[in-house]
């Protein structure tokens, strides 16, 4: 009888760790199975996280609370310069937008143009080059402009990477769309603030030019929001590629029309009812079109203060004022 017993309780204990065994075995080859559709699903295209790049080197994930950055797809592939984001389009080998907002004390010319054209390393494909340009008849056009950038050196010379260029029409860069940057300019100065959004219509049938095949775009666009409490508006311009001696005032439109004719959202952070409010309507008579030019520091020590150009550890602008030289404040000299 007690052998009978143990006999028993020996095959309960065998029964038991079987079971046992069976489920880890059995989660581990679910597990298996997970992680094997997983990879299958990536290799046909499937949803894949993208890895935003930020020139500052930084971890921090960018602040897409920004007013002045477009909507964000999952594909897209952002960079974030000192003084400007761009979303920069391989296909086409530049920016399909470049953000950034511009205020008054910007406008105040600090530094001289580097007219040093840089290849971009932050972009991993490779951005265009020096070859891509030469003898193709077209202009290096910058999208955040020059003149935009030059209260400070570091912000200057990052204008003037070619994943910030765009072939341009002689005619069309050096006229219609060098006034439309002073306008912007202009307005910065009398209203306090202003967020631009700007870059080339990346549709359509385009030319080509260079070893990295940079199209050659047929239209430009431009957007800016003034955010004023009283009175906030937001106007377009959307304009083609060639010399122009119309007034700029007849290529503005509404927010809407660019975005349906760029296919890009602007300005999603606003609320809905703002957004709705300053996107369908355009109102010319609501901005002042004549133009003051940017004022220049004839300081060499820079006697005014101004905001210091360099960033913090989350890789944003520092707030500080400085009227030091260098241009940055004690913590960032």
């Amino acid at each position: 009888m007690k052998k009978s017993k143990k006999i028993i309780v020996g095959v309960l204990i065998i029964i038991c760790v079987s079971f046992v065994w069976y489920r880890i075995v059995s989660d581990n080859q679910k597990k298996i199975n997970a992680d094997a559709s997983a990879v299958h699903d990536t290799e046909r295209g499937g949803t894949v996280s993208i890895e935003h790049k930020d020139t500052n080197e930084k971890n921090e994930s960018l602040d897409y609370t920004q007013v002045e950055l477009p909507t964000i797809s999952q594909k897209d592939v952002i960079i974030r310069h000192f003084a400007y984001t761009l979303c920069y389009n391989e296909k086409y080998e530049q920016a399909s937008w470049v953000a950034y907002e511009l205020t008054a004390n910007e406008i105040i010319k600090r530094y001289d143009r580097t007219n040093r054209f840089l290849v971009d390393h932050a972009i991993q494909s490779n951005s265009a080059d020096d070859q891509d340009y030469k003898k193709s008849g077209f202009d290096r056009g910058h999208l955040a402009p020059a003149g935009d950038m030059s209260w400070s050196a570091t912000a200057m010379e990052e204008s003037f990477y070619y994943s910030n260029m765009s072939p341009q029409d002689p005619s069309f860069n050096r006229g219609i769309w060098k006034k439309l940057e002073e306008q912007v300019r202009s307005w910065a100065g009398e209203l306090g603030t202003v967020y631009v959004v700007t870059g080339p219509v990346l549709k359509g049938k385009m030319a080509s030019i260079g070893h990295n095949d940079v199209a050659v775009p047929n239209y430009y666009y431009k957007v800016i929001l003034d955010t004023n409490e009283k009175n906030p508006k937001a106007i377009g311009f959307i304009l083609r590629n060639e010399g122009s001696k119309s007034s700029l005032s007849t290529f503005a439109v509404s927010i809407d029309s660019v975005e349906n004719f760029t296919g890009i959202d602007f300005f999603p952070g606003l609320s809905d009812k703002l957004e709705q409010q300053i996107e369908q309507t355009i109102c010319s008579s609501c901005w002042n079109w004549s133009v003051h030019k940017n004022r220049k520091n004839n300081s060499n020590t820079n006697s005014t203060a101004v905001q210091c150009s360099g960033t913090t550890k989350k890789g944003l602008r520092c707030k500080r004022m400085t009227k030091d030289a260098s241009g940055k404040c004690y913590q960032h000299d």
